[in-house]
Order: C-alpha cells, then structure tokens, then sequence
C-alpha cells in the first residue's frame, strides 16, 4: 500500500514560511507596518458583511417606499403645514413728559393684553395728538405694524417716539407646536420726549380759558405763555379740545360725532391754526416801528376826539369818518398804548393833517419784523401763516385799489389782518426782551434760535412802559395784582357777517422789571361788549399760580402737583 502524505490546512503561519533576516529587522519602519505579520480575511466575514449591507439597503428600499409611495401624499400635506412664521416684535413707543418730568402720554396695557396709548390728561389733545395703532385683518393677521402719531406732538416726533420693530421667526409643526423659535431683528424702542411745557401752568391755563369761554359765551380760546430769554413755550392750551385716548381707541363714535358738529372745531389747534384779526394788540409793534422810524418821538400828542374825518374827493361837502371807541383827548404814545387809542394809531399809521403815517408798506414791514404774516417755526402740525393785507394782496384778491382807509383799520389791526396766538406770544415776548424774536419750541433744552428786529431799544422801553400803564391805570387794570408786575395790552375785534361777534384778545408779559415770560390769550366769538374778557383768563391763572406759591409769580414752591382738569 502506497501512503500518500495528506497535507493539512494550518491556518498558522509556519516560521519556516518566512524568510526574513533578522539583521534587517531594524531597518523597517513600524509606522507604516513594515516587518508586521499579515493575515488574510476569511471568507467567512466577507459573507457576513455582505449580509448587512443587503438588509441595510432593504431597510432603505422598504422606507422609501413607505415614504414615497404608501404614505406620500399623507406625508407631503403634512409637510406644507411645517412652515417658518415671522412675527413682529412691537417697539414700545416713547413716553412724553413735561419739563419737570409728569407723563402726558404713556404706554397701559389693557385687559386683552395688548399695549395701549395712555394720555393722563385728556384736555391737552391737540398738543399732544394721539396715535394710530397696527392693524389686523379678519383672520387676525397684522397688515400695518405701525404705530403712528396722527396730530399733535405725536405727529410731529413721531419718529423718535416711534422706535422700530423686530422680527421674531418661528417654526411651527403639522400640529402647532413651536419647534424652534428665535429672534433675528432686535426691537428698538422709542425715545423720551421731554417737553418745555410745564404741567401745571398748562393746565391752570387751559382750565382759565375754559371758565372763561363758557361763562361768557365764546365758542373757542386759545392761549401761549413762552419764556422771552429763550424761546421755550412754558404753556400752550386750545380750547376746546379732544379726548386723545377717544381719538386713539375709535370710540365712542357719539362722542367723536359731537367733536365733528361743535361749533369750537375741537380738532383745529386754536393756539397755532387757528387765524384772528388782532384788533388792539398790534398797537405796540406799530408804536415801536414808528418811534424808531422818527415817524413819532416820546413827546408827540395827538389829539384823540374819538374819530377821524377826512374829505371825500369824489363827493364834494362828504366826509369819511372813522371812528375811534371813545374820545380820549390829547394823548402821548403811551397813554395810547395805555387806553387803546384808535385816533392816534389811525394818524400813525396812514398819516392826518400834519402827522406824517408810516404808509401801508412800512406798516407791512414792521408786522413782518415781528414775525406777523408768516409762520413762527413752533414744533406742532399744520401751523398757519396769518395775513398782512397790501395793496398787492388787494388788487390779486378783489381786483381792487388800496384806500386811505385800509391803512388806517390795517395800523388798528382790522380789515384783513389774520394772526395766530404764537404769533403774538413771540411778537411781545420780542418787546419784552429788547427785540430777539425767538423761534418757540415745545423741546426741553433746545438751543434757543432767533432773528433780532431792526427795532430802536428806546422804542421799546417806551412801549413796554406803556403797556405797564394799560394795568396799572387802563383797560387792563384787573391784572393789576399785588404780588406781581404784569405788563399787557387788551383788543377787542369784530367778527361774523355783520360785526355781531367779538374776539377778545389780551397779551403781556411779567414780571415788568425784568421780563421772564410773555403771553398771548384770544377768546373766539363772544357776544358783542365782551371784547374785554380775555383779561379775566390771566387773572384767574395769575391767582391760580399764587394760591399755588408758584415761583411763576414770585413765590417759593420747589415742587408742582398735577392737577385733573
């Protein structure tokens, strides 16, 4: 029997299968495996990975079609409902404050959870204006994110109160839940506006002009106070007024129906809208123009029998005559400042017998000087211009030539003569301080901004003695108060179809010694004899401040309350 050797399979490696020299051993380098052992893979794992790999790829196959083809329309409707919102992060709007810090607008937040205008003190609407909120549609959806100043100082500072909105984006699932959320524009909020005004003499002056109007009889007032050493407006109220946070809210509609039929136009800003014929009170600003024209000295009289006649050239034996409100006498330029001459103010202003007059063009030039005609620059909306009536102006609107007469009821501040309260508040804080016409300003701490009229400072001394002498011992006497000095002049206009109205008006400024504040006050429309009224307002916010111990009128007061009008 012949053996056949049987040679096994050994999976070891014989050391008689490697051939290596060992003196070499050294020289590999271990890092890259050099002089290492290696052994094959056997089939056996090569089948095993094969088989994960196929039941892997079934898996994948097997999700596929679940997604793709069993569920995919179910899926993909689902899908659309996980979408990315962006929502709005609202700005908190600014607050405003009175120059002592009380809030006349701030931000509630009312029982919806939503944040609301707040206006403390209602009476103050046209001043301090209300907003307009974000808007949303039926499905809830906000198409205006805005919110936006719609009068007043919120209008006008609008986009430092306003800030800016941010944006918030959201991912939400089929179901509604949030799955992420994160902010990717920054709200800004507004600013503080910090007012000029003080609160409470802007209430105690708005409560005056109300008592007053209502027990008169006026339909509408207005008043200004403003600082003449820089132009700050102090006090600014119009009655009557708005309830801004009606105006904000849209309602009561009956209450902003009765708004929209009052005979006041609650919405018209009386102190800078609203257009007046002066009557009496530019009577200063023409003294002062034609004593430093040397149209008149300190020492010139005329002789006030209470009217004027002058011949009619085209009718022989007629006269014209224009009347005066009552005969005064022989008066110098401060007794008629004082008593309110029409006599001598016709005579300065147009010219009679041997009194030269200004004329209608140097007439126009020194209302302009002082601010009349044009507007004073105050930060509120929609401020009117007023009119100084000119030959040019006439001829443009009527077609018409200038008369004689229209200089002489243009120097008295009739005819056609239309000014704003603000006007006349700078007007005679400009008398008051030496001739800096000031632009006013409702901003706290603003760099005062003024043009100087080309007026003599001895002319203004005089009208300013002259305006002292109409409360101490003329038509404004009921301001002639034991605890302050107070220089004024009253004016009584005619107004309506046929002069059945008046307007009365009264302006000054205190204390007389050394000027602080001016001031400017009409009353729209009263019965006729009531052209004196409007005196009465300041000396029920004089007494007021006093009761007060207000430093306004010399007292002593460190601190001021808000009062509820």
């Amino acid at each position: 029997m012949k053996w056949r050797r049987t040679r096994h399979l050994d999976p070891e490696i014989a050391p008689d299968e490697i051939f290596l020299d060992a003196s070499n051993v050294s020289a590999f380098d271990r890092a890259r495996f050099e002089g290492r052992l290696e052994k094959p893979l056997s089939p056996r794992v090569f089948a095993y990975l094969t088989g994960v790999l196929t039941v892997l790829f079934l898996a994948l196959v097997v999700r596929a079609w679940n997604l793709e083809i069993s569920h995919g329309a179910e899926f993909a409707a689902e899908s659309a409902h996980n979408i990315l919102k962006t929502k709005t992060l609202f700005a908190s709007r600014g607050i405003i404050t009175d120059v002592n810090g009380v809030v006349l607008a701030e931000n509630v937040e009312s029982g919806d959870g939503s944040v609301k205008r707040n206006y403390p003190l209602p009476d103050l609407g046209q001043i301090i204006g209300y907003v307009s909120y974000p808007k949303k549609d039926a499905r809830g959806v906000y198409y205006d994110t805005a919110e936006t100043g719609v009068a007043g100082l919120e209008a006008e500072y609008d986009g430092l109160l306003a800030g800016r909105n941010g944006q918030l984006l959201t991912e939400t699932d089929a179901v509604g839940t949030v799955r992420s959320e994160g902010t990717i524009v920054k709200a800004v909020d507004g600013g503080t506006l910090r007012l000029s005004i003080d609160a409470t003499m802007e209430e105690l002056l708005a409560r005056a002009i109300k008592d007053t109007a209502t027990a008169q009889g006026f339909i509408a007032g207005a008043g200004v106070i403003v600082d003449v050493t820089n132009g700050a407006v102090r006090a600014i109220a119009s009655y009557p007024s708005y309830d801004p946070n009606v105006m904000a809210s849209g309602g009561p509609a009956s209450t902003i129906d009765a708004y929209n039929t009052s005979p006041g136009r609650p919405f018209l800003d009386h102190a800078v809208q609203g257009v007046y014929a002066p009557g009496s009170i530019v009577k200063p600003l023409v003294a002062s123009g034609a004593l430093t024209d040397g149209i008149i000295t300190p020492s010139t009289v005329i002789d006030d029998k209470g009217f004027l006649s002058l011949p009619d050239p085209y009718h022989p034996g007629k006269s014209f005559i224009y009347k005066g409100w009552k005969a005064l006498g022989p008066v110098d330029v401060e007794k008629a400042i004082a008593w309110s001459s029409d006599v001598f103010f016709y005579s300065v202003g147009g010219g009679f017998g041997d009194q030269k007059g200004l004329g209608i063009d140097r007439l126009a030039y020194w209302y302009h000087q002082f601010g009349l005609g044009t507007p004073t620059g105050i930060d509120l909306p929609g401020e009117a211009s007023g009119l100084i009536p000119t030959p040019a102006w006439k001829k443009e609107v009527f077609n018409e030539p200038w008369y004689l007469g229209d200089t002489y009821f243009t120097a008295i501040g009739q005819y056609s003569v239309q000014v704003t309260p603000v006007q006349m508040a700078c007007a005679t804080a400009a008398v008051a301080n030496g001739g800096k016409l000031f632009t006013p300003t409702l901003l706290a701490d603003k760099a005062p901004s003024y043009t100087n009229v080309p007026v003599s400072p001895a002319a203004l001394a005089i009208v300013r003695d002259g305006m002292r002498q109409g409360v101490t011992g003329a038509l404004a006497g009921a301001i002639d108060l034991p605890y302050l000095s107070v220089a004024a002049k009253t004016g009584t206009a005619q107004t309506g179809v046929n002069n059945q109205y008046d307007n009365s008006w009264v302006e000054g400024f205190f204390p007389y010694d050394h000027p602080q504040y001016a001031f400017a006050v009409v009353l729209e429309r009263g019965p006729p004899g009531s052209g004196e009224q409007a005196v009465n307002v300041m000396r029920e916010l004089f007494d007021s401040l006093h009761a007060q111990n207000s430093p306004y009128v010399g007292g002593t007061a460190t601190s001021t309350n808000s009062l509820a009008l």
